[in-house]
């Protein structure tokens, strides 16, 4: 049964105004519903652009049951070359909507133009200034239904500066970063609490895996003691990331969570989960990852996660096999599983 349009949605069918004769460009729609009612409106020319692989199948399966067909692609700069019209569901991310509207710029048409909405209560100020960086006119609709649309056009002449970089001399590492990237090229609190732990790790021959890996930082630093490091997000931008940054010392993989592993094939899983889907609260991914770490470890094998102190995650571990809490500060547990 095809995804229903949602208020954001259909304030945004209603403010695309004239749609121009080229490429429309969808990105940002997680359920599949306004990639669908767009090809309905204009035809083959959509093409839709999820950084989730999980919504780019959802995507690209509601667009497959379409009467007209549309396109699910990879990666940004695919669905952004030579668009003429970009609709958007806003981003969290200003870092992910500057580089969307930077793309847009210098890759679309000479008279692209941007119709991006949000909830309201998800949307700030802010977005209206990131917009403004690339294009010249930028406004917003009225509101409705808890939710407004902002229009940008006029592409300004500007330049990429997207990946972003840092150095850490601290860790001797340089993290790179494209905009939709978690944490950016910073190391956030929950990352550098399992990095004080990584030397706890058992020695192993067999395969570790950076499970949600984002920018690379656990990898890299895993990649410096075990031969065979397995990196895995689910986010496109993640895993471009995450190849800059451990530069070619890591198997940097997209994917759903552990799926893509056999079974008793992992030695050690290491992991700082997300428990967000986009803006909404959610625990489900990492509760069905905790659920498979049992499939996927060899007896005997390590999972190691960080995580917020309230999430409801102890009592799946230790169906899994008996936990302890590594460490722990004000906001953040690390527990170490043993693969029962």
């Amino acid at each position: 049964m095809p995804a229903e349009l949602d208020p954001v949605d259909r304030l945004l069918l209603e403010e695309l105004g004239e749609v121009p004769a080229g490429r429309v460009a969808v990105l940002g729609d997680d359920t599949g519903a306004l990639a669908t009612a767009l090809v309905e409106h204009t035809g083959e020319r959509v093409v839709a652009h999820c950084d989730s692989l999980v919504a780019e199948r959802r995507v690209a399966r509601a667009l497959a049951g379409a009467a007209v067909g549309g396109e699910a692609v990879p990666t940004l700069a695919e669905a952004l070359t030579d668009a003429a019209l970009v609709v958007l569901r806003l981003p969290k991310s200003l870092d992910a909507l500057d580089e969307i509207a930077r793309t847009a710029t210098l890759l679309g048409t000479d008279d692209v133009r941007v119709v991006a909405g949000g909830r309201v209560k998800h949307m700030t100020p802010s977005m209206n200034d990131v917009l403004g960086a690339s294009f010249e006119r930028v406004h917003a609709s009225l509101g409705r239904q808890k939710s407004r649309v902002l229009h940008a056009a006029g592409p300004r002449a500007v330049e990429q500066v997207w990946p972003k970089h840092r150095h850490h001399a601290d860790l001797d590492l340089t993290v790179h970063a494209f905009g939709a990237a978690f944490a950016g090229t910073r190391i956030d609190a929950g990352t550098r609490l399992l990095l004080g732990q990584l030397d706890g790790l058992a020695d192993t021959d067999g395969t570790v895996v950076d499970l949600g890996c984002g920018t690379g930082v656990l990898a890299s630093v895993l990649a410096r003691r075990f031969d065979d490091v397995v990196a895995i997000d689910v986010s496109v931008a993640a895993v471009a990331s995450a190849r800059l940054t451990t530069a070619g010392a890591v198997d940097v993989r997209r994917g759903d969570g552990l799926t893509g592993l056999a079974d008793a094939s992992v030695a050690t899983i290491v992991s700082n989960p997300p428990f967000h889907v986009g803006t909404a609260k959610d625990s489900t991914p990492t509760l069905a990852m905790i659920a498979d770490a049992a499939r996927v470890l060899v007896p005997g094998g390590e999972l190691v996660l960080v995580y917020n102190s309230h999430l409801p995650y102890l009592p799946r571990l230790r169906e899994v096999g008996p936990t302890e809490i590594l460490a722990q500060d004000r906001s953040y547990l690390v527990t170490r599983t043993v693969r029962a």
